[in-house]
C-alpha cells in the first residue's frame, strides 16, 4: 500500500509544531506497526504525527483518506449488487452451478462482508470529514485503545472489502473448478494461476516496503 507522504517539508504554522513523537507512540507492538502500514504506508507514527503539525499537511492526509474511503465505499456497493444477484439467482448454464452448498455459502459472506464494509467505510468516512488535526493528535496522545481505534477507522473497511472480494473469488473458482465443462475448468485453472501470481508479487513487495521502513526508522 502506497504511502500517504510524501519526502516534501511540511509548512509549520501551529505554535506546537516541534513537539517530538511521544514515548507512548514510540513503543508499538508487532501488530501496532503492522496496523500502522496498513493505514499509513509506515510501520511507524513517525511521518503521521509530523502532518499533525501542520494544517496544510493535515488537510492533504485526510483528503486521501477521504478518497480511499470513498473508493472502498464504491467497491462495496459493486460487491453487495453482485453478490446479491447471484445469491438471489440461478444459474443461467447448467455447468456452472454456483448454487451448490460451498460456492453459495461463499457468495452469502461475501453479501455480508459487503454490508459491513460499506457500514464502516462510511462510518470512518464522517469520522474524518468532522476531524481536525487538534482532535486526531489529542486522540493519538492518549495511546493505547485510542490509537488502536484511531488506524482501524482507516482499515477495517479496506480488511471487509477485500474478505467479501475473495469470499465472491473463491465461490466462483469452486464452481469453475467443479464445472463439467472442460473449458470452464481449463479458465478458472488459468485465472487461479494469474490471481496467485499477482497476490504473490503484492505480498512480496509489501514484505519489502515493510522490511525497508523499519530499516529507516531504526
Amino acid at each position: 500500500m502506497a504511502s500517504f507522504y510524501s519526502t516534501q517539508s511540511y509548512v509549520i504554522t501551529d505554535p506546537r509544531a516541534f513537539e517530538p513523537l511521544p514515548d507512548a507512540l514510540r513503543r508499538t507492538s508487532l501488530v501496532m506497526r503492522v496496523l500502522c502500514f496498513l493505514a499509513l504506508g509506515r510501520p511507524d507514527l513517525g511521518d503521521h504525527w509530523k502532518s499533525l503539525q501542520s494544517e496544510q499537511a493535515f488537510e492533504t492526509v485526510r483528503s486521501r483518506l477521504c478518497s480511499i474511503l470513498a473508493s472502498t465505499i464504491t467497491t462495496a456497493s459493486v460487491l453487495l449488487a453482485i453478490s446479491g444477484v447471484f445469491v438471489s439467482t440461478s444459474s443461467p448454464v447448467s455447468y456452472f452451478d454456483y448454487t451448490s452448498p460451498a460456492p453459495y455459502c461463499l457468495l452469502f459472506i461475501s453479501l455480508m462482508f459487503a454490508m459491513i464494509a460499506m457500514l464502516t467505510s462510511g462510518s470512518s468516512m464522517i469520522r474524518w470529514l468532522h476531524a481536525d488535526q487538534h482532535w486526531a493528535r489529542e486522540q493519538l496522545e492518549q495511546g493505547d485503545y485510542f490509537v488502536l481505534s484511531y488506524l482501524l477507522s482507516i482499515v477495517t473497511p479496506i480488511i471487509f472489502v477485500a474478505l467479501s472480494l475473495h469470499c465472491f473469488m473463491f465461490a466462483m473458482m469452486i464452481a469453475g473448478l467443479s464445472s463439467q465443462s472442460m473449458i470452464c475448468r481449463a479458465v478458472t485453472a488459468l485465472w487461479l494461476v494469474t490471481y496467485a501470481v499477482n497476490v504473490g508479487t503484492i505480498l512480496m513487495e509489501a514484505m519489502w516496503k515493510y522490511a525497508t521502513s523499519l530499516n529507516h526508522a531504526a
